[in-house]
């Protein structure tokens, strides 16, 4: 299965008392950057959720958002979380020792305090159990969401390469005739300059040049690499890298091509191959 590292999924579930919602954004990225924006009172479970993260996806600028609401109407209790409150006392107290005048706090000042006031009719260890609920099922549709599109990219390649084999196919068997057209073309020039093209020293150098214009190479490589590219789609898992590797290899297999041509066909190729491997380099980028 090919992966693309664009995605977007979203779970949620109401709870006596609160409104709780997970939503996971995915867009490409060079390597796995994962963002999470808690409420205060799920920070603890940041470092677990970036580790659930990571385990499921390899590349990729993933953000992670978790939203808690209280529900209007709701009958539960609320209580106080004294270690908060605690804390927040200490900190005071130590902003009055620097800050001699400074204005103490108010208890609706302590309330309002993120983390100091909790719902109590759902215990902490219910809360993290239904948040990492949300957060599977949230990842198990983004993943089926990015299959889905890595199935299409997939197609798009497959189409690439089929492209890029037609043009490699025009320039493939008139490598002989252009090779053999260009030494006629020369020699023609060298008589009307009344220049011997049998003087061996000009043979050899004839050859010589014959030899730097022939794309043979070039040609058998381009066949190579997208041979190759075919079976890293078929294989699939993480190809982005792999693939974006050989789209430059492609691409210079192209610019060669283009460098050595001495025909005005084989510049059209070049071209039509430039822009078809510009094409999979850009769709290259949204696998993972």
């Amino acid at each position: 299965m090919i992966l693309s590292m664009t995605g977007f999924a979203t779970a949620s579930a109401e709870l006596p008392g609160i409104s709780l919602a997970v939503e996971l954004r995915s867009v490409n990225h060079r390597y796995l950057d994962v963002t999470l924006k808690l409420p205060e009172e799920l920070r603890a479970l940041e470092p677990s959720l970036r580790e659930r993260l990571a385990a499921v996806q390899k590349r990729g600028k993933v953000e992670c958002r978790v939203t808690l609401a209280r529900t209007a109407g709701a009958t539960g209790t609320i209580a106080i979380n004294a270690e908060r409150a605690a804390q927040l006392a200490s900190a005071a107290a130590s902003v009055a020792r620097v800050v001699p005048g400074a204005q103490p706090l108010g208890v609706a000042d302590i309330l309002r305090w993120p983390g100091v006031m909790v719902d109590a009719t759902i215990s902490p260890e219910a809360l993290a159990e239904q948040v990492d609920a949300l957060v599977q099922q949230a990842l198990e549709d983004l993943t089926a969401a990015r299959a889905r599109e890595g199935a299409k990219l997939r197609d798009v390649l497959e189409a690439r390469c089929a492209d890029v084999e037609a043009q490699v196919a025009r320039v493939a068997p008139r490598i002989p005739a252009l090779h053999a057209a260009y030494v006629a073309k020369l020699g023609a020039r060298l008589a009307e300059a009344h220049v011997d093209a049998n003087e061996e020293r000009l043979k050899q150098e004839l050859a010589l040049f014959a030899t730097k214009i022939d794309v043979a190479e070039e040609v058998a490589r381009l066949v190579t690499h997208v041979a190759e590219v075919r079976r890293v789609l078929a294989h699939g898992g993480g190809v982005g890298k792999r693939l974006d590797f050989l789209a430059q290899e492609l691409h210079r297999e192209a610019n060669t091509l283009g460098s050595k041509s001495v025909d005005a066909e084989l510049s059209q190729v070049s071209l039509e191959l430039k822009v078809l491997i510009e094409q999979m380099r850009e769709q290259v980028q949204n696998l993972e």
